[in-house]
C-alpha cells in the first residue's frame, strides 16, 4: 500500500495587534528582547482560512483575548509563502514563526 500523501489544509497566520496591547504586563514579560521599532504580532495555527479565523478571534469565538481586543489586520506578508501546510507541518511551522519574529525584534503572542 503507498504511504499517504499529507493534506495540505493547515495555515499558520500572523495578525498585527495595537501598540496598546504593550500595556499588558504579562505581554511585556514575554517580549523582553522587543524592539519598537517593529511591530506586535499574535502568531496561530488553524484548519481554517486565515481571514475566517480573524473575523472568529473578533466575534470571541474560540478567542485568544490580546487578538479579540488588540488584532487590527492579518499580516499576510509575514506567512503567506508557508501556506498550506499538513497539521505538524503548520503546528512546528507556528513556533518557528514565532521565534524568528522574535529574533527580529517583533513583540509575539502565542497561545
Amino acid at each position: 500500500m503507498a504511504a499517504r500523501t499529507p493534506r495540505l489544509r493547515y495555515y499558520v497566520y500572523v495578525v498585527l495587534l495595537a501598540d496598546t496591547v504593550w500595556n499588558e504586563a504579562r505581554f511585556r514579560r514575554a517580549n523582553p528582547e522587543y524592539r519598537f521599532d517593529k511591530p506586535c504580532v499574535y502568531v496561530g495555527m488553524t484548519g481554517l482560512d486565515p481571514d475566517l479565523r480573524f473575523d472568529r478571534h473578533k466575534a470571541d469565538i474560540q478567542a485568544n483575548r490580546y487578538v479579540r481586543e488588540y488584532g487590527v489586520r492579518l499580516m499576510p506578508e509575514l506567512y503567506e509563502v508557508f501556506n498550506p501546510l499538513p497539521y505538524d507541518g503548520a503546528r512546528d511551522m507556528e513556533v518557528e514563526l514565532g521565534i524568528g519574529l522574535r529574533e527580529a525584534g517583533y513583540a509575539v503572542w502565542q497561545a
